[in-house]
């Protein structure tokens, strides 16, 4: 009989260890249209999930929610929606462009909201005990030489994102500081878009493959 529950008892752990051991780490990422484009077949989000779960290995849920012609006030408001309804145990924030460039319109955000909306999502997601993953915003033209219209400005903002960063203990994936060397070493002609966007803004085939390896780097050192 009691070799009986032991054996019993042992099945039932092994069992529940399996189990365990399955549980994919579920990861958002949270942003704008570049976001919302990622979930595409060749879209940066949809080859991370083939770098991360490549090789027989299945560890990660990818989710994107991503809206087109979102600031960083818009994430705010649906966090709880699209966010924390999910149970993430990442949550990757990539926003800021908009926030930027909409300003040639006269709808980008001051910096000083803008640090205020960003670190009020952070802490919403920290104290979710969700793992944050920040990251700086890329580019809005790809010339290298800081020539584009709004370089001044989007610098700005990847700097706010970065002290937060560094204040807040968060994970950072700079794409700012990646694309600028990026560029400067393949785009000899200094051109303002077709080196790793469509537009300047929005990521080309290259862009996609080159941010998800950079954001496949990031979500595989989150502890």
């Amino acid at each position: 009989m009691k070799k009986t529950l032991s054996a019993a008892l042992l099945f039932s752990t092994l069992f529940s260890l399996s189990f365990m051991s399955a549980k994919k780490i579920r990861v958002v990422f949270f942003g704008d249209s570049i976001t919302e484009a990622g979930v595409k077949p060749h879209g940066f989000i949809s080859i991370d999930d083939s770098l991360l779960n490549g090789g027989g290995n299945a560890n990660y849920e990818l989710i994107g929610a991503g809206i087109g012609g979102n600031k960083v006030y818009d994430l705010y408001l649906r966090l709880e929606d699209d966010v924390l309804s999910k149970s993430p145990d990442i949550v990757v924030i990539w926003v800021g462009v908009n926030d930027v460039w909409h300003k040639k319109m006269g709808t980008g955000t001051d910096a000083d909201k803008f640090e205020k909306f960003y670190l009020a999502l952070v802490r919403k997601f920290k104290a979710a005990n969700i793992k944050v993953i920040v990251t700086t915003p890329a580019t809005i033209g790809e010339k290298y030489d800081y020539s584009n219209e709004q370089d001044g400005d989007l610098n700005k903002y990847a700097n706010i994102i970065r002290k937060v960063a560094k204040d807040q203990q968060l994970g950072l994936v700079d794409l700012r500081a990646e694309f600028e060397a990026y560029e400067k070493a393949n785009n000899p002609n200094n051109l303002d878009k077709g080196i790793l966007t469509a537009d300047g803004v929005h990521l080309n085939n290259a862009g996609n493959l080159f941010v998800a390896k950079l954001m496949a780097a990031g979500i595989r050192n989150v502890r």
